[in-house]
């Protein structure tokens, strides 16, 4: 292909403006980015000159996919936030060669300090479950739990999910397991679910993490027994 007369081309690499492949499905990819890395680049502006800042965060999401990050009131981006909430992050999948090479997802919105309590909690559950380690520093005073605010809500799943997924890990590892390596493709190891939404479900095995598709949405409790029932069988069937 000659790129050199198309704008936002260059040598070697598909125009911006080229038709993309027709197994290319970027809602489906930016869930996937979304519900599955940990760590992102948050960028807020900087409330002395008006810059945008980027800084490094861990990330979690909320059941709708609204992204949940733990800062400090000593880190500038903090001060940011409370000046102005609207932010970006940027979600990168890491691998081998050049990393332009791989999918990364922009988010905007902005993002609001998360001050119910029982909506913290829940909300911390989720992080906690995403980012173990975050337990050493997550309820320092000085410490606090943000959410980039989204439109939807699920309530009747978000009741559902903390015993499902308590239930998956603690009687079902087997099933979980199966979800990993068969559903998902990944290699045996020891995982583990870490989250639900109305979409799929969340895996992670140490520093490695997958993510699940339901075949249908998900918005209730008895829904989401049926079809993680429905799933693991499958699955078997497939590895038998």
């Amino acid at each position: 292909m000659n790129t050199k007369s198309q704008p936002g081309a260059m040598p070697g690499n598909i125009p911006e403006n080229a038709p993309q492949p027709a197994d290319f499905k970027p809602l489906e990819w930016a869930r996937d980015l979304l519900r599955t890395i940990r760590v992102g680049a948050l960028g807020t502006i900087d409330r002395n000159t008006g810059h945008p800042v980027s800084t490094l965060t861990a990330v979690a999401t909320d059941m709708d996919g609204a992204p949940l990050i733990i800062i400090s009131n000593l880190a500038s981006h903090t001060a940011n936030l409370k000046m102005d909430g609207r932010a970006s992050l940027l979600l990168a999948r890491q691998g081998r060669g050049d990393p332009m090479a791989h999918p990364r997802l922009t988010v905007l919105g902005t993002f609001s300090r998360v001050e119910d309590e029982g909506v913290r909690q829940r909300l911390r559950a989720r992080f906690l479950s995403r980012k173990p380690k975050a337990q050493i520093y997550i309820d320092f005073p000085d410490f606090s739990l943000w959410r980039l605010d989204v439109a939807a809500g699920h309530l009747n799943l978000m009741a559902a999910e903390p015993g499902a997924i308590a239930h998956m890990n603690e009687d079902h590892a087997d099933a979980v397991s199966v979800y990993a390596t068969v559903l998902a493709g990944e290699e045996p190891g020891p995982w583990r679910m870490t989250g639900v939404d109305p979409e799929g479900f969340d895996l992670a095995a140490g520093d490695r993490t997958a993510r699940v598709l339901f075949p249908r949405r998900v918005t209730n409790g008895e829904d989401l027994h049926k079809i993680l029932v429905q799933m693991v069988r499958e699955a078997r069937g497939k590895a038998a």
